[in-house]
């Protein structure tokens, strides 16, 4: 008897409707034009003689079996993404594409210092850059939307395997004439109501409060912000005071400024940045290379200011 099987195809038509909710965007997402989608959609449902999606004017609402096949497509997907980067990793390293993600907090900072670099070191490198919070880029990186991220750990990005980068200070910034007459911030100077923290899902907020180690600050803080740009011109409008890494400072975040930073005085008072895979990923050697790369080029980068 023959069986006909599911294309990787519509696997991921199905698993792109899975993640975006709304067939217009999962057909951006895959190249395909939306009624090429759908089709592809319903050809699956077909060959597997059930429904997985409901579909209605404003809401495509998957089957309890639907959301169970999407999550094993996921896990087909993955698989075939990992037998595609074994054979990758036979040929040359660092050549090809890779996909990384790389957090808000550190990619505007030290990817335009990085990438020219890069380039120059791996010049058949195609690299192409996901910015997104820790938590939606180590989904990605399990789901094999992502082959590495670059963050800040702490972090509990599930099975992972990594390679530290650099350790990043934290500092306190504070508005012009406000900071303290001392070289080092200790937690307990920290006002924490007029403390501005980066809003939910950026784990730099959960660094800084862990070195703090003071549970009080997380509900006594005076606002919350979109992003870290934001942070300091609230600062620099006398609204408050945040904390801002060293790798933002190195990058001119406070120049045109009035603010001054001061290091926060713990023992834990910086974040590690590195780099992290999939357990096991075949490709590891060729993260590893990666990360002695970017070890480098950020060492160069400090001994040349």
């Amino acid at each position: 008897m023959i069986v006909h099987l599911p294309t990787i195809k519509q696997l991921q038509y199905l698993v792109a409707l899975r993640e975006h909710g709304h067939f217009g965007r999962a057909a951006e997402h895959v190249f395909v034009t939306q009624s090429t989608l759908s089709a592809g959609i319903r050809e699956l449902e077909s060959l597997l003689g059930t429904t997985l999606v409901e579909r209605t004017r404003r809401v495509v609402r998957f089957t309890p079996l639907g959301n169970k096949i999407a999550d094993k497509a996921r896990q087909v997907l993955a698989e075939t993404e990992a037998l595609a980067a074994l054979a990758r990793a036979e040929g040359k390293p660092l050549s090809g594409e890779l996909r990384m993600g790389v957090i808000p907090t550190i990619a505007p900072f030290i990817l335009p210092s990085l990438l020219p670099r890069l380039r120059s070191n791996w010049p058949e490198l195609k690299l192409f850059l996901r910015e997104e919070t820790s938590q939606a880029a180590c989904e990605a990186l399990h789901s094999g939307r992502l082959d590495c991220v670059l963050l800040a750990m702490p972090y509990a990005c599930g099975d992972v395997e990594q390679a530290a980068i650099f350790d990043d200070r934290l500092f306190v910034a504070f508005p012009a004439g406000e900071a303290p007459d001392v070289k080092a911030i200790h937690p307990d100077e920290i006002e924490e109501g007029r403390l501005l923290l980066l809003e939910d899902g950026h784990c730099l907020k959960d660094h800084a409060l862990s070195a703090c180690n003071r549970p009080e600050i997380r509900a006594s803080a005076a606002m919350m912000g979109t992003s870290l740009h934001t942070l300091v011109q609230m600062v620099d409008n006398g609204l408050g005071l945040t904390f801002v890494p060293e790798m933002a400072l190195r990058a001119g975040i406070l120049d045109h400024t009035g603010i001054e930073a001061r290091p926060l005085d713990t023992a834990n008072a910086a974040r590690k940045v590195a780099l992290a895979w999939r357990r096991n990923s075949p490709r590891e050697e060729e993260f590893q290379m990666l990360a002695e790369t970017l070890r480098t080029l950020t060492a160069q980068l400090v001994e040349a200011e």
